[in-house]
């Protein structure tokens, strides 16, 4: 087991030995400390502070959801790279505008052709998806070819938006039409589809900041997306190329009928919520899906890093040769 999740409003969790120890009214489990990567509260929990400190040493990632629709409130990102280099680098090419462009191209690239790839396995087999996508999937194919032409953030930017449309408007027609998926809808979601990429995406956004903080980089200072306060530009960064995998397992998740439309209500704010039923099958099926995303953003992290210190030393030459070890 890599990822613990605890979904119970009277857990205890305490560290005892090399083992968590979590206990709920009259259940117990221990489970070795070593062997778990990340820790996912969704409800109010008791936490020993011995087993935070661990967590921290070990880079483990510890993540707080709260409230009705699951919000990311607290978290611990593991303990971070003790080679500040790499954050000056990244902070010299975010400031850069022709620098971060040049990290930003591949972040778009990668992104846009994950794109076709999921519209292309979604239609195969599904005639009726396949006759409403194919013409989106051409459009992201030519989008690709202007990528490289991009003069600026916010051209590049204005490219993966439009690329985005495409996207949405083809994938639609992959979900049952009982699901009410019309396109992408956030704070808050309104249909079942939406609320489950919402905490798809929470939960990816909060497994990418915990990879780019122990490669050495500052979760918060991105390329494509810009400086903004509280926002985990970087991480969010990392996570685009990964959504469309995540788009196209949540898909699954609903084909499959591990979630279905009763496992959903809605509250009076038009938030489409997951019920503690649903909630289960979904961790069920992350546990599963989580390792692989993990060292997709494992990579993609410490090829940032590489990125940033090449780029780096592009704007100042001595950076590389004195900072490199």
């Amino acid at each position: 087991m890599t990822t613990v999740f605890i979904d119970r409003r009277d857990a205890q969790l305490s560290l005892k030995g090399d083992a968590i120890d979590i206990r709920a009214g009259d259940q117990r489990m221990t489970l070795p400390v070593g062997q778990i990567e990340r820790l996912v509260i969704r409800s109010p929990a008791t936490v020993d502070t011995s087993l935070l400190a661990r967590c921290w040493s070990q880079g483990t990632g510890v993540l707080v959801l709260s409230g009705r629709r699951g919000e990311a409130t607290a978290r611990l990102l593991g303990r971070p790279s003790n080679d500040a280099a790499r954050r000056v680098a990244q902070a010299l090419v975010a400031a850069d505008a022709a620098l971060a462009l040049q990290a930003a191209r591949p972040i778009v690239s990668a992104k846009v052709s994950a794109q076709v790839r999921t519209l292309e396995r979604l239609a195969h087999g599904r005639p009726a998806v396949a006759e409403h996508a194919v013409r989106f999937r051409h459009a992201l194919k030519d989008i690709t070819t202007t990528i490289n032409a991009a003069v600026s953030l916010d051209a590049l930017r204005g490219i993966e938006g439009a690329a985005a449309r495409a996207y949405w408007a083809g994938l639609q027609p992959a979900f049952a039409p009982s699901l009410g998926f019309a396109g992408r809808n956030r704070r808050p979601p309104r249909d079942p589809v939406n609320a489950t990429l919402s905490l798809a995406y929470t939960i990816a956004t909060f497994e990418a900041a915990t990879r780019a903080q122990i490669a050495g980089l500052d979760p918060m200072i991105g390329t494509l997306h810009a400086l903004s306060f509280g926002r985990d530009s970087l991480a969010c960064d990392l996570v685009e190329p990964l959504r469309p995998r995540l788009d196209l397992w949540v898909n699954g998740l609903f084909r499959e009928r591990q979630l279905r439309v009763e496992h959903f209500s809605t509250n009076e704010e038009g938030a489409c919520l997951l019920g503690k039923a649903g909630r289960a099958a979904f961790y069920e099926a992350l546990d599963l899906a989580l390792p692989a995303w993990a060292r997709w953003l494992d990579r993609a992290a410490r090829q940032q890093t590489r990125a940033f210190r090449l780029l780096a030393a592009n704007k100042t030459p001595m950076f590389l040769e004195e900072n490199t070890r």
